[in-house]
């Protein structure tokens, strides 16, 4: 127990003389010196709520506007126009100000009120200048004339260096459609999956809908959109995440992978040293907001609240809702090793430890020979069974004495880390086995050694190789993908290894152990842990997924054809999914709304009339230039409904809140409840790169992150996931499940293969397809 008496500042004994009282210097200098580093992060939080509460204006900017002002006065002229004279009439008196005194204050008041003023008007500007979205819907490098002139005036309203949220006041609110456009749009989306007879059921419905409900329902979300910034945001948060009863592993959670072609150092402790410190440099940037706001076309912004519950939040169970709690800092990780639990500081005496130091921690937690308490080795699987149980042994087994502490450690550290005896990645005589292993890993590990509640874990694996995993309830993958991105970049490029593989720098031993959380688990407590276990790994063996990196061809060449990288790859989709099924599905692609403020994800739905259409042709054996026209219909179609998804024009997020305000007034809506019962068969999202500056796709091609991916959102569809790679590169990752005989990811996957190749060879007939090459990594690209 040398760490619990290491953590006592002073000890005190009884004697016959008296009290003696022995105080631990290093203890008292850890206190001070973590309490400073608080006191640190206070001072800068509040200075960046000062930059950004002035913003696009500057604290300099309000001393220029007071010495103008003084200045005009000084020259015997009153800019206020006799408000500064009223200031002072109404100043308290004071014997001791002088006259002149007061009118100095008095300017300064009426400076300050005129300075607020002008950041009011900037801010309210840049605010209606958000708000124009016709840029997007202009044909690709050709920028009109209003477009013009509406970036420039971005800029000049933006200000300058702005932090991470900077942008947050100005952003516009998400605008509520009519009723009307969305049950026109809705019918429209479900034609190509309906014959005659249903078509004209549901439109019946839905003419039943706007003629009685839908301007009561419609009433309450205009009343909601003016109170709040977002009318879905929280609604969607609650309901289709935080409210679900069901396990979160594989339903919800979704993961991201570590370099395709390359592994920086086969050392696992190393990998983990240089990886976690590149956490902690990354959270230190966003607790400064020096991370750039994200901004399209160079003048954009977009939200950016998601990343404020990224580091020291967990998701907490409960009976009815679970919730999310997030704390502001934590000098600290947990570490999953073996069945036991350690804590780890990553801080000491008020430094960040460096990657060499964090290696030599993690070392000491692999070489540790301590077996788990009782119960402890597989206490994970309650995080990945059924909400409910899990709720209720939390509140009865996980309330008070060691458990509790030892259950709050691991719900307040900055996030959570696995070190798994496991060896993944793309490796051995079958790349392709072992790419899709490496997924379910991620995806699901053994069941119970990751803490699916955190905002995200990341494992490490024996041989080097890394991945995260992530809960979905407090932001979409796009962040987590940010903080991805820099963390591999920071560690390969920034960071590296020496010769032997191990991190740089030299070790302080003297620094103390990494502390084993205790537990007294009682047998009911284990029981419950053993039927969440058989829960989650019924559903993790039922998972089947393949992950595959198509190199035939990628965005350079697909763009050679005039042609939307993501829209050919999505009629990709609809042609496979046809020519497997004989069909078309209900087709989920998320689409990002974070051009509004708090803004999440709307659905586009890209089986379209247009593209069932091409699809039809194309199989019937039309005429290349017929396919080829449909095929630029289509692939219009999706671009647009992608570009009104994105402006606040998406038809699902919509009939959501319809369809919560009518269960809060307890009504009832044939149409909406037959709308929210539908099933997404094939459910797909692109991960796009986002900071590419970190990454040297021309002189190291190999250092590329294989993507991410999740589970199906149907039993008896697909999951698709795509990551458009530099320009020759694309990555899929397809799960569906096993138990439903129509599905199987690999056939999928060919049949994808085989969709691209005659997309291209379509659009452009001089293509020809390549001889069929194995799955493993270019002879050029070096396995380190």
């Amino acid at each position: 127990m040398a760490e619990a008496h290491q953590a006592v500042a002073f000890q005190f004994t009884v004697t016959p003389e008296g009290i003696d009282l022995q105080l631990s210097h290093q203890a008292l200098t850890e206190i001070y010196l973590s309490g400073m580093r608080s006191w640190k992060k206070r001072i800068v939080r509040l200075k960046n709520s000062v930059i950004t509460g002035v913003y696009p204006a500057s604290p300099s900017s309000w001393l220029f506007v007071v010495i103008a002002i003084l200045a005009t006065m000084y020259t015997r002229s009153d800019p206020s126009m006799g408000l500064i004279a009223k200031i002072q009439e109404h100043l308290p008196v004071s014997q001791s100000m002088s006259t002149q005194c007061q009118a100095v204050l008095s300017a300064v008041l009426f400076s300050t009120m005129l300075w607020l003023l002008l950041i009011f008007t900037m801010r309210l500007c840049l605010k209606q200048l958000l708000s124009y979205h016709r840029w997007m819907f202009e044909q690709h490098g050709k920028m009109s004339t209003t477009t013009k002139i509406w970036v420039a005036l971005v800029r000049i309203f933006s200000g300058r260096k702005p932090l991470l949220y900077s942008y947050q006041g100005s952003l516009p609110n998400l605008p509520l459609p009519t009723v009307k456009d969305t049950v026109k749009r809705y019918l429209e989306s479900v034609r190509p999956l309906m014959d005659d007879v249903e078509y004209e059921r549901m439109t019946k419905l839905a003419a039943e809908f706007q003629s009685s409900l839908s301007n009561r329902l419609q009433w309450y979300l205009k009343l909601k959109t003016l109170w709040a910034s977002n009318y879905v945001s929280d609604w969607w948060e609650e309901y289709v995440y935080l409210r679900g009863r069901g396990p979160i592993m594989v339903n919800s959670n979704y993961y991201g992978m570590d370099f395709l072609y390359v592994t920086p150092t086969p050392i696992q402790a190393a990998r983990a040293g240089n990886s976690i410190h590149a956490f902690f440099l990354y959270r230190r940037k966003l607790n400064k907001e020096e991370i750039k706001p994200w901004l399209l076309r160079s003048a954009v912004p977009c939200c950016s609240y998601q990343f404020e519950r990224m580091f020291n939040t967990c998701r907490i169970p409960g009976t009815v809702t679970d919730t999310v709690q997030h704390w502001q800092d934590s000098d600290y990780i947990v570490v999953y090793h073996r069945g036991r639990y350690f804590r780890l500081r990553v801080y000491q005496a008020g430094r960040l430890l460096s990657p060499r130091e964090i290696e030599f921690q993690i070392q000491r937690i692999l070489d540790d020979p301590v077996l788990p308490c009782q119960g402890e080795a597989k206490l994970g699987a309650l995080t990945a069974g059924d909400r409910i149980p899990w709720a209720k042994a939390r509140a009865k087994y996980f309330s008070s004495g060691v458990n509790k502490r030892s259950l709050d450690c691991i719900e307040r550290a900055a996030f959570f880390v696995t070190l798994d005896d496991d060896e993944q990645g793309m490796m051995g005589d079958d790349p392709v086995a072992s790419l899709d292993r490496y997924a379910k890993s991620l995806l699901h590990g053994k069941c119970y050694d990751r803490w699916f509640d955190k905002s995200f874990s990341v494992v490490y694996y024996k041989n080097g190789k890394n991945g995260v995993n992530g809960e979905h309830s407090w932001a979409d993958a796009p962040v987590v993908a940010h903080l991805w991105e820099y963390t591999l970049a920071t560690d390969s490029f920034h960071l590296g290894y020496n010769a032997e593989g191990h991190c740089k720098g030299e070790v302080d031993s003297s620094l103390p152990r990494p502390q084993k959380l205790a537990w007294e688990i009682p047998k009911e407590c284990e029981e419950q842990i053993s039927q969440s276990l058989t829960v989650a790994q019924a559903l993790a063996d039922d998972v089947d997924f393949h992950v595959f990196p198509f190199r035939d061809f990628g965005k350079g060449k697909v763009k050679k054809c005039r042609v939307s990288p993501d829209a050919f790859i999505q009629m990709a989709l609809q042609l496979a999914y046809y020519r497997e099924r004989g069909t078309f599905c209900l087709t989920y692609e998320a689409s990002m709304t974070r051009l509004f403020r708090e803004g999440r994800t709307e659905t586009v739905r890209s089986c379209t009339n247009e593209s069932s259409a091409f699809v039809r042709a194309l199989e019937g054996g039309e005429a290349a230039d017929v396919c080829r026209r449909l095929f630029n219909a289509a692939s219009e179609k999706h671009q647009l409904l992608y570009r009104m998804a994105m402006t606040g024009g998406g038809i699902d997020r919509h009939l959501f809140c319809l369809y919560v305000v009518s269960k809060y007034l307890g009504v009832e809506s044939p149409f909406l409840k037959e709308v929210l019962s539908e099933p997404w068969r094939l459910s797909t999202s692109q991960t796009p790169i986002q900071q590419g500056e970190l990454f040297d796709m021309v002189n190291h091609p190999e250092y590329i992150s294989c993507g991410g991916g999740f589970g199906p959102v149907a039993d008896d569809g697909y999951g698709v996931s795509y990551c458009i790679l530099g320009e020759n590169l694309i990555n899929f990752h397809i799960s569906c499940k096993h138990s439903c005989p129509d599905t199987d990811a690999h056939k999928f996957g060919v049949q994808i293969r085989k969709a691209l190749h005659d997309l291209m060879q379509l659009l452009s007939p001089n293509y020809k397809e390549p001889k069929k090459m194995e799955a493993t990594k270019p002879e050029d690209k070096k396995d380190l």
